[in-house]
């Protein structure tokens, strides 16, 4: 089993948010697997089956299993430091 901590960022090619998140990931250093829902059918349903169907928006971050709508840089930043992702 990993037991390096895994992020995956739902977004689209569209969506402003979503490109300042995986930049704003960059800086940090933190490594991800960006997946576009819209291009994707199975990143889709892989979101829709985490989320329960209850994502109305992008992005939604998967850090080692918690679930983050949108670039909440507060939450999205204590969940990386919860799971050693960041310092």
């Amino acid at each position: 089993m990993e037991s390096e901590s895994k992020v995956i960022v739902y977004k689209t090619s569209w969506c402003a948010f979503c490109h300042t998140e995986t930049q704003w990931l960059d800086s940090l250093g933190v490594k991800y697997t960006a997946k576009d829902i819209e291009e994707d059918q199975s990143a889709y349903d892989e979101l829709t089956k985490k989320t329960g169907g209850q994502s109305s928006g992008v992005p939604v971050t998967d850090i080692s299993g918690e679930i983050i709508f949108g670039f909440d840089r507060p939450k999205l930043t204590e969940a990386l430091q919860k799971n050693k992702l960041i310092k």
